[in-house]
């Protein structure tokens, strides 16, 4: 007779859990990752800008246009520090999935563990009627030859 689980579904559902903590998981450390590519690229313009208006400074330029760039560089400041809020959110998120993936993978082993168990009971009762088994066939085959 094979070995039947009786918590099959129970142990399934918690890899299953598992498995789409991970996805989230790898979903949030993506978006993490979106996030420092954006920073990184808002502060190359704003590098870019400061160098176009030391360029600017030096040359013949008129006030305004200075006084442009410099307002540009300020809404590139404003758009950085947005962007580090959405940053720090982003990496709040993966530190909270990372979490809940830590809190699925321990149910997940906990069902395994108790599976595991079940089969060994299950293993050692077979064998122990099997040699019960032998011993009676043993016992039988040694009362007709005596």
């Amino acid at each position: 007779m094979k070995f039947r689980y009786a918590f099959q579904k129970i142990v399934d559902l918690k890899a299953n859990e598992k498995t789409q903590a991970e996805w989230m998981l790898s979903e949030a450390i993506g978006r993490v990752r979106v996030e420092q590519s954006s920073l990184s690229e808002l502060h190359t313009a704003k590098d870019g800008l400061q160098e176009q208006m030391m360029e600017a400074s030096s040359s013949k330029a008129t006030i305004s246009q200075l006084l442009m760039m410099q307002r540009f560089v300020d809404h590139i400041d404003h758009q950085i520090v947005v962007k580090n809020k959405d940053l720090e959110h982003a990496q709040q998120v993966v530190v909270t999935k990372q979490d809940v993936l830590a809190g699925k993978m321990m149910e997940e082993q906990i069902w395994s563990k108790a599976k595991d168990r079940a089969q060994q009971r299950y293993t050692a009762n077979a064998l122990k009627k099997e040699q019960e088994q032998l011993d009676e066939m043993a016992t039988n085959r040694f009362r007709r030859l005596s």
